[in-house]
């Protein structure tokens, strides 16, 4: 069952969805934690729960990523893709950045997600997304509802200043792909 908080957010029964204010279609995804002495448990996808707020990506691959403190993917984006974003370990500064054309273009919201809070994102397929590992050592794990293709992808600079984002960092660790990013046309 899922019920209306507030406006946009909705609460299941092992969950808690918050809709973004600012990137229509992004969700938050907070699960509750159970903790006792032996340790923790997390419900970390439920397909009906899901579907009650709208995610309704079938998603047919999961990968596995790890950074290093300092390491910045992104902004990477693939128009065609729906995802959800889990940190396993350690804690990671997340953006989203909507790459649609229309009113809300270059418009863009960071996030913390982390292995203790266990927050996901859902991101719709018209955002590009990037991360900033803040801890030694990052474990990202994500679902999509496409496999990967190259010819889908594109990547935009992290530091473009017509989108503006703000990092934690001005000297980020960046692989090629994302050093010859492209600048928003």
């Amino acid at each position: 069952m899922v019920e209306y908080l507030e406006l946009g957010t909705l609460k299941g029964e092992e969950m808690e969805f918050r809709r973004s204010e600012k990137l229509p279609g992004v969700i938050l995804i907070v699960p509750d934690v159970f903790e006792d002495w032996r340790g923790h448990y997390v419900m970390t996808y439920n397909r009906a729960l899901y579907l009650a707020v709208g995610i309704t990506a079938d998603f047919v691959e999961q990968d596995i990523s790890t950074s290093s403190r300092g390491v910045l993917r992104g902004i990477h984006v693939d128009f065609a893709c729906e995802k959800i974003y889990e940190i396993l370990h350690g804690k990671a500064y997340y953006v989203l950045v909507d790459c649609q054309e229309g009113p809300t273009f270059g418009n863009w919201e960071a996030f913390i997600l982390s292995g203790e809070n266990h927050h996901q994102l859902y991101k719709p397929a018209r955002y590009g997304a990037g991360f900033l590992a803040l801890s030694d050592e990052v474990v990202l794990h994500y679902f999509q509802d496409k496999t990967y293709d190259p010819k889908r992808q594109t990547t935009l600079l992290w530091n473009d200043p017509r989108l503006g984002i703000w990092w934690p960092t001005s000297t980020p660790l960046l692989s090629r792909r994302d050093t010859e990013g492209h600048y928003v046309d």
